[in-house]
């Protein structure tokens, strides 16, 4: 767990040191030059405004067919981590006899009971950090996705709803639903997979305050993106786990339909 946050910890580090060289105050086009603006930031925002342009000139509903778009090109990474998961929950048993059997706390039990882990975690076919390979992806499409919304000057001054697009929501009502849709999403996650583990309970209260706090101060565009992407990912959730349990047998030993 502490190397994955660790993980986690670093790509922010990355995707900030990626943000800080670009220049946030200058609009995106063809002819902007970097790797991040050029590669990741621009084809955002082209593909945007594309998307705009068949509905109308709406950036407000390209941004939800973009969102959607993402998390369905993001979906084979969530059946992954589903399948990682589900694979940590069944050699808990296993894993909880290592740890009683080297619960000693010197440095040589402590690097035996690692090393006895890893195996276990080979033996069952294991990459304990997929279930961070999601996160991993989407933190750089979410910052490409806030570079493009502010950089693009299209986007700046149209409505959607009632709110302004380019703006922060002063209503203050999609950074809310941004917050509650994080944690249900999360929640809704934590209970699927059984996951007992303390540090990811407390992430489930932890992360939705940390999001809904940058909803309020980011244009509500990317607040937009974020409440689309956490409805799709609370309707992903309950279809994979739904496939997973598969029908239900019948008392005398059949399918029941």
């Amino acid at each position: 767990m502490r190397k994955k946050i660790v993980l986690v910890l670093g790509l922010m580090a990355l995707i900030a040191l990626l943000a800080g060289c670009s220049s946030m105050n200058q609009p995106i086009d063809e002819h902007t030059t970097g790797f991040w603006s050029h590669y990741f930031v621009y084809p955002l925002s082209w593909f945007i405004i594309t998307i705009a342009d068949l509905f109308n000139g709406s950036f407000g509903i390209s941004i939800i067919i973009t969102t959607l778009i993402v998390r369905l090109v993001l979906m084979p990474l969530m059946f992954k981590q589903v399948k990682s998961s589900k694979a940590m929950q069944d050699i808990q048993p296993e894993i909880k006899k290592l740890r009683e059997k080297y619960s000693s706390k010197d440095q040589k039990t402590q690097r035996k009971l690692q090393e006895e882990t890893m195996k276990l975690f080979s033996a069952n076919k294991i990459n304990p950090l997929a279930g961070c390979l999601p996160l991993i992806v989407q933190m750089p499409v979410l910052l490409a996705f806030y570079h493009a919304i502010s950089r693009t000057e299209a986007i700046k001054h149209q409505s959607f709803l009632w709110f302004n697009l380019g703006m922060p929501d002063h209503f203050y009502i999609l950074p809310i639903v941004t917050g509650i849709t994080t944690f249900i999403q999360q929640k809704l996650m934590l209970g699927k997979t059984g996951n007992a583990n303390p540090q990811m309970a407390m992430m489930v209260y932890i992360f939705p305050i940390f999001i809904a706090g940058m909803a309020f101060a980011f244009p509500a565009a990317l607040a937009l993106y974020w409440v689309v992407g956490n409805i799709f990912m609370i309707f992903q959730t309950y279809i994979i786990y739904a496939e997973k349990k598969g029908p239900k047998e019948s008392p005398s030993g059949g399918t029941k339909k």
